[in-house]
């Protein structure tokens, strides 16, 4: 047989040649139709696609699905967040995310192994019985990838996997203020700090397709060198004393701004915890802060107009109140004056103090200055404070130098400073304020108290019998206070675990910043003198602290008269 030609035995030569011809047109013939037909169905198909791109667009839907079934992603487009001075702190990135459809997986057991080798931490059992429902056609394997890791992936030409680019938060400074900057949750959502606060304030943007947010920059009170220096001095103070944990704070006096706020051991924004170590303890923690109380005993009782500095407290003998007897670890066996009260941090003195004034005036100043009303920051609520109703005179004894009462450190800060910035009550806040801004809140004590007190707090720094030396910075006139709490334990108190606090303020002619460090159980070191009081740690730590950053914060030096 030969193509294309039917040989018909007993023909004629001439009728063969007819047939030959006939058959000869009828294969051109055909071979016309095959191709008109094939044309017609690559321009149909043509037409098809061209038809869905366009149906996409008008959409406004920038991919194609693997399929039909593949959801349909909503995710928050947030705006940058930026410290004072305009560094970045925390911006939206558009990452690739890996998905698979299970029933375009050949084998997904060598799918699930190779990705292994590119996607640390990933679970192969639970994504290879993912894969074992072919039924289902969609299934994620990691959202946000990096770049390398997208492009080794997509290397391994492993059917039935794809990318989707979504909305990822980046944190450019790593660590860096974690607490107050928060978590976003996977959809970009935020869950809690600074990054809740800009959800709950309408500041963030759902979108179906990746796009960055066009909102301006949200401006924090943070200042990021602040903080590093903070950070970094709080780090090394738990190396150096042992400590199990630490907190810091540097806030403007006036405005109530805070430009550092850290609290150590400190969490990832890209890695939400919940363990107990990483708690943030600068607000999220109550705790009795011991001696710095007496800030507000002797600020209280001066301003009460029945106390000068100079007026005499006979602290010779302890103190004697409803069944229980006060000391003071030092007994000093003479009459001291309030000022030397505060200096030598008597428990006695400011016992003595607190029950002249009655529990009524000292319940009355406590809430006048902030101490025991609930508090709210943008970085969000800050723990109630501990106060048992009882309000009788050992409770007045005892809360005159801070036991008896827990309080979150930051909330303290705040309450502390209203004494040292003119005697105005202040709100704290994360978001920064037009230069110059000053608290429009209630009066607290008199002007002129305020003045005097700031003179009692740098000598404490400057003078010999003061327990807050070893905070003092030269030419910066550094201002404080010391406190050491014994921490509870069952039955009472632990005699070797503490808190020790300094709080401070510079220059005390003018104070414009104030500062709080609290050391979380320290060790009895060689360097201490195997001492664990606060004037042998947190006091050096916060001049550590002070000297670096008061040149970031245009404090200068000046020179002082020995």
């Amino acid at each position: 047989m030969t193509s294309g030609i039917i040989i018909t035995p007993g023909l004629p030569d001439r009728a063969l040649a007819a047939n030959a011809k006939r058959d000869r047109v009828s294969e051109a013939y055909l071979v016309r139709i095959r191709a008109v037909a094939a044309i017609a169905g690559v321009m149909l198909a043509f037409a098809l696609v061209a038809g869905q791109l366009v149906r996409l667009a008008i959409l406004g839907q920038g991919e194609v699905s693997v399929s039909m079934s593949q959801p349909m992603a909503i995710a928050f487009a947030r705006p940058d967040i930026v410290d004072r001075n305009g560094q970045l702190l925390a911006s939206d990135l558009i990452m690739p995310s890996l998905f698979a459809d299970p029933a375009l997986v050949v084998d997904k057991d060598e799918l699930a192994e190779k990705l292994g080798h590119v996607l640390p931490g990933l679970n192969q059992a639970e994504l290879r019985k993912s894969l074992a429902d072919r039924d289902k056609r969609f299934v994620w394997i990691r959202r946000g990838t990096s770049t390398r890791q997208a492009e080794a992936i997509h290397n391994l030409g492993l059917p039935g996997i794809e990318f989707r680019n979504e909305l990822k938060r980046a944190y450019p400074s790593g660590t860096l203020a974690g607490h107050v900057l928060g978590y976003v949750d996977i959809d970009n959502k935020g869950i809690a700090g600074i990054e809740r606060f800009l959800d709950e304030n309408g500041q963030v943007d759902p979108v179906h397709t990746p796009n960055l947010s066009n909102r301006p920059p949200v401006q924090l009170s943070l200042d990021i060198g602040v903080q590093h220096a903070v950070e970094e001095e709080l780090a090394a103070a738990m190396a150096t004393y042992e400590a199990r944990a630490a907190v810091g704070l540097v806030m403007d006096a006036k405005s109530g701004e805070i430009l550092a706020a850290a609290s150590l051991p400190g969490v990832d924004p890209l890695v939400p915890s919940l363990e107990r170590e990483t708690m943030d303890r600068l607000s999220g923690g109550t705790f009795e802060l011991g001696s710095i109380f007496k800030m507000f005993t002797v600020a209280m009782a001066m301003d009460s107009g029945k106390f000068t500095l100079d007026t005499p407290v006979d602290v010779r003998k302890p103190l004697s109140v409803g069944g229980f007897t006060i000391t003071d670890s030092h007994p000093i066996g003479r009459i001291l004056s309030v000022a030397e009260v505060f200096r030598r941090s008597s428990n006695v003195g400011a016992g003595m103090l607190a029950l002249d004034l009655g529990a009524g005036r000292q319940k009355e100043f406590f809430q006048r200055i902030g101490l025991t009303g609930a508090m709210k920051t943008e970085a969000g609520s800050v723990a109630d404070v501990q106060l048992p109703e009882r309000w009788e005179a050992v409770e007045t004894v005892t809360r005159s130098y801070g036991h008896g009462i827990a309080v979150t450190p930051l909330q303290f800060a705040a309450a502390a400073a209203s004494l040292v910035n003119g005697g105005k009550r202040i709100q704290p806040t994360y978001l920064r304020r037009p230069t110059g801004s000053e608290s429009d809140g209630e009066r607290v004590i008199s002007e002129e108290t305020s003045r005097q007190f700031n003179a009692l707090m740098r000598s404490n720094v400057t003078e010999r019998d003061g327990t807050g030396r070893r905070a003092n910075v030269p030419g910066l006139e550094v201002g404080g206070k010391t406190g050491t709490a014994e921490l509870p334990g069952k039955g009472g108190y632990k005699e070797k675990s503490v808190i020790s606090s300094f709080f401070a303020a510079f220059p005390m002619s003018n104070p414009k910043y104030v500062t709080l460090v609290s050391l979380f159980e320290p060790q009895p070191i060689k360097e201490t003198s195997m001492q664990i009081t606060a004037g042998r740690n947190a006091a050096p730590v916060t001049a550590k602290i002070i000297a670096r950053i008061a040149p970031q914060l245009d404090v200068m030096s000046r020179s002082e008269t020995p």
